[in-house]
Formats: structure tokens, C-alpha cells, sequence
């Protein structure tokens, strides 16, 4: 095989491979593109920034009034710890749906990603590796999308209201745990204010049973029962105030965090309908409950004929694929094979240049050796004296010793390079018997 046609069966190989590539590419963009389009969720920057500037203002304003404050936290130091200690508790329960929501919208943007990449493929994506990192709020809809197949960007208006239902019951649940500690807050400090009204008013009774003057007392000891009962009285109210304000205070400030969180969400919520909305499909619905039964029915078989038909296109891409990778492998084998034989062939054709030109300089070699020999005849044809005799026969016998040698070493020559023809032929055979074997297993 020369250069030229070398160069021909690669360009050949190259366009094979090239059509093989274009004919995969238009069977799956003639498959039916129904994957759930690339999702456009926004992460609560936003609400992560406003709820920082509450709790940094809150965090100031505690510091500047920290002296007066400390005088009404000590007035009921059991009552205050308990507000507080809920207080901190609901800013710790509205930070963690703000990261179950970021986590949230981590996830879907890399479970789309992953679902839109096999779609495009072709192929199922892996539902193990979809699934076992779902965050709690996303479940329901990692269990329903994560086992279908191509197909599976199709879901039915029911599944898609399975799964809105499901995620708003979740933020639901979030949420009532903030309220509930709003209302706590609340009713911590309802109760503070009554029990500091509880406190008061037996004391205001108990001064003014004292106010009324026995024997023996002056209006000094008077004055200082009064003094006494109305101490009492304003402890009693110092409790009922620092107790409602440090619980309405502190529902104020929860509820105002647990208004930023709703917003993001709400906004999660909506983009993820609206994402689901983008590969629902639209359901038949019947008139009256009969025909909502036949149309139950056949949108059941319609489904099961749907996850049947991306299971075939599944397996026909796959086919598709691995015979392409098959040919390319025999092209290359052809290829391997076409170059293999091309070296032989030059390997062939420089050793028969080899021995040509070792045949011309051996037949060179011979002429000289023949008209040496008609010399010699020649002057051994001529009177010659007896001093000579001896000198002539060593040249002849040294002439005898170089012929042999030369014979000797063409010889070898010839069955060295009639042994290494046989080599390289025998390589080349076990080859293509290799390669026909392969390609018939």
C-alpha cells in the first residue's frame, strides 16, 4: 500500500466517523425534547440582608441601653431569662429555614442541571445519586422525578399539585414553629403583666389596711408603712412592665424575621410552581364522573405507554452509541492494519534495494576477480623463471582464500535476509488472523 492510498482510507475513516457523529446527533434532536427547562431560582440574599440589619440595630440598641435595661431584666430575673431565652430561640429557628431554603435552592439548580444533562444524552440519570442528598423540604419531588427516565420531564397536573402540596405543607410546618414562639413571646409577657398586677394589688390592700392609725403610733410610722406598701406595690409593677415589654419587644423582633423569611418563601414556592409548570402536562378532565373514570383510565395507559417509549429511546441510543464506538474501533484496526502493511511493504522494498545493491558490488567484484584471472592465465602462459613459481602460487592461493570468504559471506547474507522475509510475512499473517478472529467474535 503506497503514501496516497494510506492517506485516502484515513480521509475515508474520518468522514465515516464524521457522519456516524451527525447521524447520532440528528437521532436525538429528533427525539422528543420534553425535559424540564433550565430553572430560574433566585437564592434570599435579600431577606439574609434585612435580617441582618434587624438583628444588627436590635444588637445596637441593647448596647446603648443596656444600663437601663439591666435594672428592668433584674426585677424578675426568672421570668426576663425565660423571655429572652425564647427570643434567642426564635432568631436561631428563623436563621435555620433561611439556610433550609438556601439548601433548597442549591440542590434543585444541581438536580435540573443533572436531569437536563441525561435528557440531552439521552440516557437516565443516576437516581441514587439525585435522591440521597434531597434536602427535607424537596423530597417529595426527588422520590417522583429521580426514578423516571428520559421521559421523566413529563409529569401530570396531579403530581405536579402532589408535589406543590407536599413542599407548602413543609414550609408550613417551618412556619408554625416561628408563630408559635411569637405567640410565646406574647403570652410570656401577658403573663409577667399579670403576675406583676397580682403581686400589686394585695400590696396597695395590705397599705391601705395599714394607713389607718393605732394607739401609740405617731404619723412618722404611719408615713413609713406607706413608704414600705408602696415599694411593694412598685416592685409588683416593675415585673408586670419589664415582662411585657421584654415579651412584646422580643415578638416584634421575631415576627418581623419571620416576615422576611415568609417572603423568600413565598418566592421559592412561586418559581418552583412556575418551573413545574414548564413540563407539566395538561390533564383530560371529563364532564361528569363516568367519563372522568375513562379518562383516568387512558391517561394511565398514556403514561405507560409514554415510560415505555423513553425506555426504547433509551435503548436505541445506547445501541446507537456503542456501535459507533464498535466501528470507529474496526476503523482503527483497519487503519492499524493498512499502516502495518505499508511499513512491511517499504520494509520489503529497502531490503530487495539491499540485496540489489549487494548483487551489483558481488557481481563487481567477480568481474575484477575474473580478468585478475585471465591475467594470471595470461602470464602463466609466458616462460617464467624458477624464483617465480613460489610467489605466483601464494597469490593464488591467497586469490583462493578471498573468493571463498566472498562466497561465503554472500551466502549468509542471502539466508539472513531470506529469514527475516519470513519473519515479518509471518507477523503479518498472525495479525490478520487476530484481527479477523476479533472482528468475528
Amino acid at each position: 500500500m503506497s503514501q496516497d492510498d494510506a492517506e485516502t482510507f484515513d480521509g475515508e475513516n474520518k468522514d465515516f466517523q464524521r457522519k456516524s457523529r451527525q447521524r447520532l446527533a440528528a437521532s436525538r434532536r429528533a427525539a422528543p425534547d420534553a425535559g424540564p427547562s433550565q430553572p430560574e431560582f433566585s437564592q434570599p440574599v435579600r431577606q439574609i440582608v434585612l435580617m441582618l440589619i434587624v438583628m444588627a440595630l436590635v444588637a445596637v440598641g441593647g448596647w446603648l441601653a443596656y444600663g437601663r435595661i439591666l435594672s428592668i431584666f433584674s426585677a424578675n430575673r426568672f421570668l426576663n431569662g425565660l423571655i429572652l431565652g425564647v427570643f434567642v430561640l426564635g432568631v436561631l429557628t428563623c436563621l435555620w429555614q433561611v439556610a433550609q431554603l438556601i439548601t433548597s435552592v442549591s440542590w434543585i439548580e444541581r438536580f435540573a442541571k443533572r436531569r437536563r444533562n441525561a435528557l440531552e444524552s439521552g440516557l437516565a440519570a443516576s437516581p441514587e445519586v439525585e435522591t440521597d442528598d434531597a434536602p427535607r423540604l424537596l423530597a417529595p419531588l426527588a422520590a417522583l422525578l429521580g426514578t423516571r427516565g428520559p421521559i421523566g420531564g413529563v409529569i401530570s397536573t396531579g403530581s405536579a399539585r402532589s408535589i406543590l402540596d407536599s413542599v407548602g405543607q413543609r414550609v408550613d410546618e417551618a412556619r408554625d414553629i416561628t408563630r408559635y414562639l411569637t405567640s410565646l413571646l406574647i403570652f410570656l409577657g401577658l403573663l409577667g403583666t399579670f403576675y406583676g398586677l397580682a403581686t400589686t394589688i394585695p400590696a396597695i390592700v395590705e397599705t391601705i389596711r395599714h394607713l389607718a392609725p393605732k394607739e401609740g403610733q405617731t404619723s412618722i410610722d404611719v408615713f413609713a408603712q406607706l413608704m414600705n406598701g408602696l415599694e411593694a406595690q412598685l416592685g409588683g409593677m416593675a415585673t408586670a412592665f419589664s415582662s411585657s415589654l421584654l415579651g412584646l419587644a422580643g415578638s416584634l423582633v421575631v415576627g418581623l424575621l419571620e416576615l422576611f423569611v415568609t417572603h423568600g418563601q413565598n418566592r421559592f414556592y412561586r418559581e418552583l410552581e412556575e418551573w413545574l409548570t414548564s413540563f407539566t402536562r395538561i390533564g383530560m378532565a371529563g364532564g361528569d364522573s363516568e367519563s372522568g373514570v375513562d379518562h383516568a383510565t387512558i391517561a394511565g395507559f398514556l403514561d405507560q405507554v409514554a415510560m415505555q417509549m423513553g425506555q426504547l429511546q433509551e435503548f436505541y441510543a445506547r445501541r446507537d452509541e456503542r456501535r459507533d464506538a464498535e466501528g470507529q474501533a474496526a476503523d482503527a484496526r483497519a487503519l492499524a492494519m493498512a499502516q502495518g502493511v505499508e511499513r512491511l511493504t517499504n520494509h520489503i522494498l529497502a531490503d530487495s534495494e539491499a540485496t540489489v545493491a549487494r548483487s551489483a558490488a558481488l557481481t563487481k567484484a567477480l568481474n575484477r576477480l575474473a580478468d585478475g584471472q585471465e591475467r594470471l592465465i595470461a602470464q602463466g602462459a609466458e616462460p617464467v623463471e624458477a624464483d617465480d613459481g613460489g610467489e605466483a602460487r601464494m597469490r593464488l592461493r591467497s586469490i583462493d582464500v578471498q573468493l571463498g570468504r566472498l562466497v561465503e559471506e554472500s551466502s549468509s547474507s542471502n539466508a539472513r535476509m531470506v529469514a527475516e522475509l519470513r519473519q515479518d510475512l509471518a507477523a503479518l499473517t498472525a495479525a490478520i488472523q487476530r484481527m479477523e478472529r476479533r472482528d468475528g467474535a
